[in-house]
């Protein structure tokens, strides 16, 4: 029986044919697994010496020659992040930080994103393109104007009529969650992905009579949770990592974030790495957690998104 009889009858049987890799394409398979393998081993070592290093005793951390295994584990590191520092109300002040960012993005990106998308307006795609220009001006540039926008907000925070004799929103929250409410990244997100989903849905639902937020709200909302999912991802580790804005804005100890708890280890020119370790890993959690939850919805809006211009 000749081999393309044998191939068509297993496809025949509904049975796929073996494929046989020739000698070059298994040469480069393994050397694309060693590659692999290899940076996956290179990216994961810091976080493995940071987890050895908040295990350490103390004199073991910096020891010659370097001792990649304690000689004994010990929790006095986590101990001491918790002690030295108020180290779960800086962990409650970051994550109410992050969840509020995420919320506010997820609605008013995907409220603007699906104006973009599936709105025409006279000024559709001249704002767009002032939305695309703003995402390519850097952060830092615009951390002055924003600190006296807030500063100078009229009737917050003892202000008057004209912003003067008050502290504005500083050294509170709102300093905090009102500038990144509405990114302009969350905005080209979701416009991206809305434009994948069909209109006649919404010219359907306008013959029924439904205003335009019902339309957004009822029937294109429930079907963006893979974009949803990937943008609060995002959103969330931004929010959460965020250090030098919240160490502008807040002043009060008790309002503290995380990572600027982190900095309380760093003193007199000298660095307490064993608890710093501990407070970083301890920090990581909620992100790791999240992506966990969210890794199945966060490969579909990679996925989806960015698809149309």
């Amino acid at each position: 029986m000749s081999a393309k009889s044998t191939t068509a009858g297993a496809v025949s049987a509904g049975r796929k044919p073996a494929v046989s890799l020739s000698a070059s394409q298994t040469f480069w398979r393994i050397i694309f697994y060693i590659v692999s393998i290899a940076i996956s081993v290179f990216m994961f070592l810091p976080f493995f010496w940071s987890l050895l290093t908040s295990l350490k005793p103390s004199d073991e951390i910096f020891s010659m020659p370097i001792r990649w295994l304690p000689s004994r584990l010990t929790w006095e590191h986590y101990r001491a992040a918790f002690t030295t520092v108020p180290f779960g109300l800086y962990f409650w002040n970051s994550l109410v930080l992050a969840v509020a960012g995420v919320l506010a993005n997820l609605f008013f990106g995907s409220l603007s994103g699906f104006a973009f998308a599936k709105l025409q307006f006279k000024l559709n795609k001249p704002l767009f393109r002032v939305l695309l220009a703003a995402m390519m001006i850097p952060g830092i540039v615009t951390m002055i104007p924003s600190f006296y926008v807030l500063k100078h907000f009229p009737f917050v925070g003892g202000n008057d009529w004209y912003g003067a004799g008050g502290n504005g929103f500083l050294n509170s929250f709102w300093g905090i969650i009102l500038p990144g409410a509405s990114g302009s990244f969350a905005v080209f997100f979701m416009r991206q992905f809305f434009l994948t989903l069909p209109s006649d849905m919404m010219e359907m639902a306008r013959i029924e009579g439904s205003g335009e937020f019902r339309i957004f709200w009822n029937i294109y909302w429930p079907l963006t949770k893979p974009a949803l999912a990937t943008l609060g991802i995002f959103t969330f580790q931004a929010g959460w990592n965020s250090f030098l804005w919240p160490m502008i804005i807040l002043n009060d100890p008790n309002k503290a974030t995380i990572q600027m708890g982190l900095q309380a280890f760093s003193y007199n020119h000298q660095t307490d790495f064993g608890p710093m370790m501990a407070g970083a890993l301890i920090a990581i959690l909620p992100i790791l957690v999240l992506f966990l939850q969210l890794q199945k919805y966060f490969v579909q809006g990679i996925a989806f998104s960015g698809t149309k211009g």
